[in-house]
């Protein structure tokens, strides 16, 4: 039962992150490790991407808030 869950909660994670625009989906799958990502920091990011950290980390951080925004009105919120 756990499995099936675990498996419709990824799927709607998947559906949740195509809303985002490419920067921020991939931005989110490198630092959580999604989906069969290694996990990375902000600094390794900003070097990949050639960017200061600080920016990858408002790019996070407005990615997580749509993701937020999405999942509380799917959810009746």
């Amino acid at each position: 039962m756990e499995a099936v869950e675990n498996q419709c909660e990824q799927e709607r994670l998947i559906k949740q992150l195509s809303r985002l625009d490419d920067r921020e989906k991939w931005v989110l799958e490198q630092r959580f490790g999604l989906p069969g990502c290694n996990k990375k920091t902000q600094r390794d990011i900003a070097r990949i991407l050639g960017i200061s950290r600080s920016y990858v980390s408002r790019i996070e951080k407005k990615a997580v808030a749509k993701l937020s925004k999405h999942f509380s009105q799917e959810d009746g919120h």
